[in-house]
């Protein structure tokens, strides 16, 4: 099925394919259409493959279940490229969530398609700090995608097909073919990958688990492997029966949420605040643990009492190309991190010492100077947080935030019960009562270096094992403390442990199975917990790679060549920094472009904080400038110095440093 939108083009147009239609795609074409007055050659048609609607795709779906939400607020979701984003392309202001939410409810938007009356009630209910739900979201995306349709221009026109890639192959010398899996087959003088989150292979231990479930069927034995949690059949999970779930993260927080809400059970608020679960009697009880054994640190209400928040100061562009003349290549560890936690412990001062003065013992300007002049591991810096910050839960230390549990043995089930649920309840004090404005500035901090180091380095510039490290740790570190749930979610989570719908293992969780008795088996590493089931959940998303992908398109680049895996290990396709794809030759594609969660890179968001000169808003209108130049015939030129670098460098080591330079927080 396909529609077309603006004017057909004949063949002295260029032709340009996007493989998936999820919001990063719909920036993407809103990027090139502020961007082909400029650059384009002349008339491009662009091709857009999506199987499910366009600007909302596969995640953002409509058609999943109205419980599941969003983890930003509303204020804190655009599309829109404003003017506080810095880039080559000129900015094209539009609606926020929230400010969409006004126009619509004001009838001041003509272009908003039909509501139903529980859409419509959503949003009537949406406050700026409120959570909207996926489905309510999605119509703000599918909408951003139409408007952006109805302002193409003359330099651009689109046809949309809902059909999937199955293969893309070179045509000739400066040409390509896109196969979809319906039979069509679309010339492309350019092609961007956007496919967003795929499924993939299980690594071995699932494999293993998976295999130890087909065994023992018959004996009600299930498992439930990593999977987007709403496309998951969670019938196979029995009312009253045990599940052990591996994972504390988002996706917990929606199997939670599906299988309990869900089943028709209900909250209640007491007259303390707290809440009160019903239960339908469907649901099963969950026995929940994870490496930290917490969950994600809930999202944070109220805002700083202080001075205003400020870029990074000390992981600046100025260090970083300190560190490189006199390094090279730089260990995440040694280099980067000191620099890292110092800017972050920084902001979270700043807030503690200038909006709760009552509890320091310095004031802020001699405060920071000092601080300032120490390296963040040093009895220096350890000592003026000791003489300033009398209370020694004021003080920050990220061994203490990264692994809440580290250093503590539980003695039996009874502790592990009073330790996390107090740690919960400890966390909302801390980020929902508004009175602790210091876990903002730590928030803002750690967002903002979060952004702030793919602006001044290049992945190309680290160790393999250090880029190992920040698509992994560094990444996992900063969802957990920047991007976990609505605080409403754990408040409901802390109600079903009440109500013993769920329980919890503890930090360092070991899953096993017991061939014998026909179960899987839990045990925490800091507890003498042990627990078994016939149920196992691996409630995570599964690995974004080009490894494991069982996309066929995916497949079929990988064993063709025209793609490689990321040669410092995190599996990811290895793209450059104009975001071409490299190939098995060891040179980027020629106008082959891929984006998105499976590449290499700092990060790939799809939205973002307006006015917030985000990394997804600049990343994009750079992608689109590059791709209308190729279209234009003119030498593709790499972005970045690193790139200029990379020739010199032996055939190896070569593949090994070149990446994005790219962050974002989506």
């Amino acid at each position: 099925m396909a529609h077309m939108t603006g004017t057909a083009y004949g063949t002295a147009g260029r032709d340009l394919v996007l493989v998936g239609g999820g919001p990063r795609a719909a920036m993407l074409l809103e990027r090139l259409a502020a961007n082909a007055p400029l650059l384009a050659p002349g008339p491009v048609h662009v091709h857009l493959v999506e199987p499910f609607s366009p600007g909302s795709g596969r995640i953002w779906r409509r058609e999943q279940s109205p419980l599941l939400k969003l983890n930003s607020m509303a204020q804190d979701v655009t599309l829109f490229t404003d003017d506080s984003v810095e880039c080559a392309g000129p900015a094209q202001d539009g609606p926020s969530l929230t400010e969409w939410r006004d126009a619509v409810l004001d009838g001041r938007l003509a272009d908003v398609p039909p509501l139903d009356e529980d859409l419509r009630h959503q949003l009537q209910e949406l406050g700026p700090q409120d959570f909207p739900t996926r489905r309510l979201h999605s119509v703000y995306l599918e909408w951003f995608f139409q408007r952006t349709v109805a302002r193409l221009g003359d330099h651009l026109c689109l046809t949309v097909h809902q059909d999937t890639a199955v293969g893309i192959h070179r045509e000739g010398t400066d040409r390509w073919r896109v196969q979809l899996a319906g039979g069509t087959e679309l010339g492309a003088d350019a092609v961007v990958v956007a496919v967003g989150h795929t499924e993939s292979t299980p690594p071995e231990e699932s494999a293993r688990f998976a295999c130890f479930a087909a065994a023992h069927a018959a004996h009600g034995v299930v498992h439930v492997p990593p999977a987007y949690t709403n496309d998951v059949d969670l019938a196979v999970l029995q009312p009253g029966e045990d599940v052990i779930v591996a994972g504390m993260g988002l996706a917990f927080i929606d199997l939670m949420v599906l299988v309990m809400e869900g089943r028709g059970g209900s909250f209640h608020e007491r007259p303390d605040g707290r809440l009160l679960y019903r239960p339908s009697g469907l649901e099963p009880r969950l026995w929940v643990g994870s490496r930290r054994g917490v969950p994600y640190h809930s999202k944070i209400r109220g805002g700083l009492k202080g001075l205003p928040a400020e870029p990074p100061r000390f992981l600046t562009r100025a260090a970083v190309d300190a560190l490189r003349d006199e390094h090279g290549l730089l260990d995440f560890a040694t280099h980067l991190w000191p620099l890292m936690a110092k800017d972050m412990a920084y902001a979270y001062y700043r807030e503690l010492v200038t909006g709760h003065p009552e509890r320091v013992r310095l004031p802020w300007t001699d405060f920071s100077e000092r601080f300032a002049a120490t390296d963040w591991y040093s009895d220096s810096r350890r000592a003026l947080v000791a003489g300033a910050v009398p209370d020694h839960a004021d003080r920050l230390e990220f061994e203490d935030v990264n692994r809440p549990f580290h250093d503590r043995q539980f003695s039996g089930m009874d502790e592990v019960q009073r330790a996390i649920t107090g740690y919960i309840s400890r966390d909302l004090d801390l980020r929902d009562s508004g009175q602790n404005s210091e876990t903002l500035g730590l928030f803002l901090g750690v967002l903002g270096v979060y952004m702030e180091l793919g602006r001044v380095l290049p992945l190309g510039a680290l160790t393999p094992e250090s880029r190992s490290i920040v698509s992994g740790w560094w990444h996992g570190f900063f969802s957990f403390v920047d991007s976990g749930p609505p605080a409403h979610r754990l408040r409901e989570l802390l109600a079903l442990h009440e109500t013993g719908l769920v329980r919890f293992l503890g930090p360092g969780l070991e899953v096993g199975t017991d061939e014998q008795r026909g179960v899987f088996t839990a045990a925490s590493s800091q507890s003498p917990v042990r627990i078994s089931a016939r149920a196992l959940v691996e409630a995570r998303l599964p690995a974004a790679t080009l490894t494991t992908a069982t996309e066929p398109l995916l497949r079929q680049l990988k064993a063709d060549g025209i793609a490689v895996e990321d040669p410092a290990g995190s599996g990811k396709m290895l793209v450059d920094p104009d975001q071409r794809v490299v190939t098995s030759g060891q040179v980027p594609a020629d106008r082959l472009f891929a984006v998105g969660a499976g590449t290499t890179g700092w990060g790939q968001g799809a939205f973002a904080r307006p006015r917030s000169n985000a990394a997804p808003f600049r990343d994009t209108d750079a992608l689109a400038r590059t791709i209308l130049t190729a279209l234009a015939g003119e030498p593709e030129r790499p972005s970045t110095e690193d790139a200029l670098e990379v020739p010199d460098l032996p055939e190896d080591e070569m593949i090994a440093r070149i990446a994005m330079a790219h962050s974002s927080v989506g």
